[in-house]
Parts: structure tokens; sequence; C-alpha cells
């Protein structure tokens, strides 16, 4: 059972013992989806694009939960950082509760507005109903998503990223048989479910993950003493968690928001266009694994130092995590930029879609390096405690930059296509002047500053 204490011992070695398995889980979480865009493709582009808003909207509502899994990881990492292990168990059990009210709020309201979030970014036809089919199912896995971030926020908390890791390679191949035989079913026994049967795989999957991730927590030392009461909504603790959790699923909201807004651009440009928008958006991924990563390790190794007081560890670690992010990114970016369009014809022949998808995955060549260094802001933010900042960075960066430029660069310079890609790098470049100023505050007042006593 991983228990790690970060304030002790090199920041390197946490980095690679944290960062390591993070990267790994998310690479397995990204092949996941690529598996499920692979096989949409066995449906033509209609069903690709009618996958990306279905999954966009979707993803809307797990927000909350990458929140409560952010929050979980800097309150339970800094309450173990202060040696405060009763504040520890009622923190997580707290969480656990707040996860299971978050997942009724949210199928309520997935069932309410889901046909209208996506009536937004589609037009009537046959990729339309395709999402909204896809949407429908994908409601019966939203249960076992927000257990699944709340519980890996506690796990990372005390330094164990292997548990999520294990849990999404044992996901990723059940993926590759639930598919297809969800899909086609077994001739002259069961029928299959067609394009919807791959939603239904994501559903049976995912609750498996869920389910082991509660396992681990619930074997943990913090959980021994623990009792139903302990799960009992306490306001004060709630208030705790939300104010942390909040901010970051919000900036996750943000992200998808921003989602919305592309996918609105891009709807004039027809379904070739959405379909290469959301193939590229996995090939991305990708590459920017080994960065998020680092990113998601700075976390708890940030907020347990934070909490025993060591100030000089939390600025090592922000400094060695966004400058390993951007050489690891930096590596990508031959691959994207020459090898965009034939990483899109692997899950397209649309000559459309693969030209497309080349384009924007040259313009996420040149800025991928920039992403890392936004993400490593917001994690050394949750870790001190400060997650409202990067709801704020996400609405100027996410929504107002990304629906101006795209506005400037479609409308008044009429750069096309090619105009929606160089809009969101735009929103990227100056998101990232705003957060690196607020971090040089943030940082001035909570840790002496990003570079030591001033």
């Amino acid at each position: 059972m991983i228990d790690a204490d970060l304030t002790t011992g090199p920041i390197s070695g946490h980095f690679r013992r944290v960062a390591w398995p993070a990267a790994m889980g998310m690479l397995f979480a990204t092949l996941y989806n690529v598996v499920d865009t692979f096989y949409a493709g066995y449906f033509g582009t209609q069903a690709q694009a009618g996958q990306t808003v279905g999954f966009q909207a979707f993803f809307i509502l797990v927000a909350v939960g990458f929140g409560l899994g952010s929050a979980m990881s800097a309150l339970v990492g800094n309450a173990k950082g202060r040696k405060a292990n009763a504040e520890a168990k009622g923190l997580v059990a707290q969480g656990i509760s707040f996860a299971v009210l978050a997942v009724i709020a949210m199928i309520a309201i997935g069932l309410s507005l889901g046909s209208s979030l996506i009536a937004i970014v589609s037009e009537a036809g046959a990729y339309r109903d395709a999402g909204q089919d896809y949407f429908n199912w994908l409601l019966l896995a939203l249960p076992a998503f927000i257990l699944a971030y709340a519980c890996n926020g506690v796990l990372q908390a005390h330094g164990d990223t292997v548990s999520m890791q294990r849990a999404l390679m044992v996901a990723f191949f059940a993926n590759i048989g639930l598919n297809p035989l969800l899909m086609y079913g077994i001739p002259g026994v069961v029928s299959g479910l067609g394009f919807n049967g791959i939603a239904l795989a994501t559903a049976v999957s995912q609750s498996g993950v869920a389910l082991f991730l509660l396992h681990k927590v619930f074997g943990r030392s913090v959980m021994d003493d623990v009792i139903i009461s302990d799960f009992r909504p306490n306001f004060a603790t709630y208030n705790a968690i939300a104010a942390q959790a909040f901010p970051a699923g919000f900036a996750l909201l943000v992200t998808f928001a921003s989602g919305f807004i592309v996918q609105f651009a891009l709807k004039a440009y027809g379904p070739d266009a959405l379909a290469a928008y959301g193939i590229s958006l996995r090939v991305e991924q990708i590459f920017l694994l080994p960065a998020l990563g680092i990113t998601a390790a700075l976390v708890p190794i940030a907020a347990q130092n934070y909490g025993a007081g060591h100030h000089d560890r939390v600025r090592d670690a922000f400094r060695r995590c966004w400058g390993l992010g951007v050489i690891a990114t930096g590596l990508a970016f031959p691959f994207l930029w020459f090898g965009g369009g034939y990483a899109t014809a692997f899950f397209s022949s649309d000559p459309d879609v693969i030209a497309a998808g080349a384009l924007f995955l040259k313009v996420e060549a040149v800025i991928l390096p920039l992403y890392v260094v936004l993400f490593s802001v917001n994690s050394l933010l949750q870790a001190l405690k400060k997650a409202h900042w990067t709801m704020w960075i996400g609405i100027y960066r996410q929504i107002i930059g990304i629906a101006l430029f795209i506005w400037l660069l479609t409308s008044v310079f009429d750069f096309g296509l090619a105009g929606v890609r160089y809009a969101i790098a735009l929103a990227v470049i100056t998101g990232l002047a705003m957060s690196w100023t607020i971090a040089r505050q943030v940082a001035r007042d909570r840790i002496e500053g990003l570079g030591g006593a001033n």
C-alpha cells in the first residue's frame, strides 16, 4: 500500500515515483479514447462527428468529478503534510459522500439539458442524432467517472498514482474486447447495439475502475476507524471541499465550454471539420501525456510540502515541473508537425478530414509547451489553496479569449478554417501571460515568491 511522505527526500525522486505512473495511467486513458474513435470510424464520418459532440457534452457533467479529485488531492495532501490524520479521515469520508450527491445532481442535469447542449454545436441530421444517442448511453458511466476522480484524488494525496494506472490499463484492454462485442453482439445469441455499444462499453469498463479505486481507498489506514456517521454531510467540510473543488471543476467546465465554442465555429465548415477536430484532440493528448503526468504529480508534492512549511521545496517542485514538461512536449514537435496527416489518416480515410487534422496538429506542435506551463501554474495554485484563480484564468483563456480571437480571425480577417485553430493558439499565449502574472503574486504572498525571499 503506497503512502508516501513527500516532505522529505529528493524532489526529483518524488516526481519519478508519482509522475511516471500518472503519465502511464493517462496514456491508457487516452488510448482508451483512441480505441473508441477507431471503432466509431466503422460507422463513418457522421458517427465520428456525433461522438465528438456527444462526448463533449458528457464531459461537461464530469467536470464536477475532476474538481472533486483536485480538491481531495490538495486538501488531504495538505492535512497529511501537517500530520493531521483525523482531519484527513474526515475529508476522505466527506469527499465520498459529496461525490454521491454530485452524481445524483449531474444525472438530473444531463437528462434535462443534454439535448440542448448537443443542439448548440450541431446541425440537424445524422451526426446530431448519433451524438444524442451516444450521450444518452454515456450517462450510465457518469457515477463511475465522478467516484473514480474523487478516489484518485485521495490516493494521489498519499503519493499513490499506481492504483489509477493499473485500473486504467485493465479498462483499456477490457474496452478493446467490449467495444466489438457490444457493437455487433454474438450472432445467434444476442444482437448488438451498433454505434451505441461503444458508449455502453465505456460504462461497463469505467464502473470497474471506480469499484477498484473505492476498494483501494477503503483499504488505507486512514479509513481504519471510519463509521457511517463520518459520511453524513458536514456542511463546514462540504464548504471547504466545494471551495477547492468548484474552481478546479469550473476550470475544466470552461475547457469543455471552449470546446463548444470551437465546435460552434467549426459546424459552419461541416462534419469533416468536426471529425478532424475530435481526432486531433485524441492525437494531441498522447503527446501531452508525459507533461500531464508531471503536472499531476506537482499537486500532492507541493501540497504536502506547503502544509509542512517547506516553501523552498514547493518552489523547487514547481520549477522542475514546468521545465521537464516543456522539454517533453518540445520533443513532440517533429511528430506533430510532419506526421499529423498520417496520424489523422489512421482514423479516417476522408481526404478533407485528413487535411484539416494535419492543419490542427501543426498549430498544436507549436503551442504544446505553453500548455505545460499553464497546467503547472494551475497545479501550483491548487496546492497553495488558491484554486479560484484557475477558474478566472480559464474563463479568460477558454471563453473570452477563444471567442474573441475566433471572431477576429474568421469574421474580420477571414482566415477560414485555419483561423479557428490560430485563435485557440492566441488564447493560449495570452492566457499564459495572465496565469504567470497571477502565479508570481500568489507565490509572493504564500511561499516568499517563485524564486525565494524577495
